[in-house]
């Protein structure tokens, strides 16, 4: 049912010859852009036709209208399951609760008498947030991109979702009755490619969108290669690929919940990815014993968690000690990383690359995923080497304001001459003396 990696050798190999021994699924963005590159051009050129169309080419249905009009939305969410609402009502209260003390404050530096730098963070002014269909419906995606872009500040938010054959056109009602919640009313039953590029172009017409500055959320490849060929005009949070879990376990660790946690994310697509790093064989057996009783009471078995487990992206990887557990999981850089381990917030301290870290048996992904207050809007594919999950920083720009007195600046002019005329950049320095008469006060 799923793959075993022996990394009990005598050493570790380092970087890159570490990786490629860790299991990965394949996600090939760049052989998808030729893919997206002509419905993002169409889209461009004919607008909301375009959107339309390829909808109906894509999702099987063509709806009334490419906004969804602010009745569906209220309707969907008087229509919501109280103990739904409820849940999602918690939700983002806790994610606000986080989110909230995220925010930057605009600071001021003397650098000199006379000569301040300031820093000042200004919210992106429009966002276009993308929120997954297919096989599964997430409202959590809502609360996830909403919250922070609102805390953020962000004046104008829009909201985009696959179209549903079976709810004539529109998004799932559960994802609108989320924006709902949210109060946000710029809904547009629009996925893939096509919303992508709805968003960095706009669409004409009386249910257009008007272009963003910025899309965030996740999505199948062909959202995450329309948002690479489309970066530049619009500003991306990720490309996000399968999701992904690690878990970093000892033999203290519980087989019943390993195996559960590794189960809940397969759960998302046969492409997901589930691995434990282990030091401890017992555990290993204990938990591909407890693998196929759970996976034969869970429901979506055949279509995505057996071979989800089964593929090359997921594997249980034994190592010699937590020490090398440890270098394991920061070169495979997880979406998700559990610490089950004796000591776990001692363990998870040492982590360096991950996209969020769940501590002990009591903090699993699922809970991070709904209403832990995090964001489960994360780098997935080893970005978390390099890059954080979505917040409220993603949605604010740090704007640098200088301010020198003239005092301040003679202080500092020779230096900058010289620097400018180290670079054969002699007109920067022109720029200085023309301020002192054409000759720079020497300090």
């Amino acid at each position: 049912m799923i793959s075993r990696i022996d990394l009990r050798g005598e050493a570790l190999p380092e970087g890159a010859a570490l990786r490629d021994l860790l299991p990965r699924a394949e996600f090939d963005v760049e052989a998808a852009l030729e893919t997206v590159r002509p419905i993002c051009e169409d889209v461009r050129h004919r607008g909301s036709a375009a959107v339309v169309e390829w909808g109906e080419k894509f999702d099987g249905v063509r709806p009334e209208s490419l906004r969804v009009p602010v009745a569906e939305i209220r309707a969907a969410l008087d229509t919501l399951d109280p103990a739904v609402r409820a849940a999602l009502e918690e939700s983002i209260r806790r994610a606000r609760i986080v989110h909230r003390e995220q925010r930057r404050t605009t600071r001021t530096t003397q650098v000199v008498p006379g000569g301040t730098v300031t820093e000042k963070w200004v919210p992106v002014e429009r966002v276009g947030l993308y929120v997954p269909g297919g096989r599964s419906v997430y409202p959590s995606s809502v609360v996830m991109n909403v919250v922070p872009a609102q805390e953020a500040g962000v004046e104008g938010v829009a909201v985009s979702s696959p179209p549903q054959k079976e709810f004539g056109g529109l998004p799932h009602p559960t994802i609108l009755a989320a924006c709902a919640l949210l109060g946000v009313d710029e809904v547009y039953a629009a996925g893939g490619a096509q919303a992508v590029a709805m968003f960095a172009y706009g669409t004409d017409g009386e249910d257009g969108c008007r272009p963003v500055n910025l899309v965030t959320g996740p999505g199948n490849i062909y959202v995450a290669a329309a948002k690479r060929l489309l970066k530049g005009r619009i500003g991306i949070d990720a490309e996000a690929g399968p999701t992904e879990i690690a878990i970093l376990a000892d033999s203290t660790a519980d087989p019943v919940h390993v195996a559960a946690d590794l189960i809940s994310q397969a759960e998302h697509d046969p492409m997901a990815a589930a691995v434990l790093v282990t030091d401890s064989e017992e555990l290993a057996a204990a938990t591909e014993a407890e693998l196929a009783p759970q996976v034969a009471a869970s429901k979506h078995v055949t279509d995505r968690i057996a071979p989800a487990l089964a593929g090359r992206q997921s594997a249980i990887v034994l190592v010699r000690d937590l020490a090398d557990g440890l270098t394991v999981v920061d070169a495979y850089g997880a979406e998700h990383l559990e610490i089950q381990t004796a000591d776990a917030a001692a363990v998870a301290d040492r982590v360096r690359n991950a996209g969020a870290v769940f501590v002990g048996p009591w903090s699993p992904v699922s809970l991070g995923d709904y209403c832990a207050g995090s964001n489960h809007v994360l780098p997935t594919g080893g970005c978390a080497c390099h890059s954080s999950g979505l917040s409220v920083q993603s949605f604010l720009r740090g704007i640098h304001i200088v301010d020198y007195t003239r005092d301040a600046l003679a202080e500092v002019a020779h230096h900058v001459v010289t620097l400018a005329e180290a670079e054969d950049l002699p007109a920067h320095g022109a720029a200085l003396k023309a301020r002192f008469g054409w000759k720079v006060p020497q300090q």
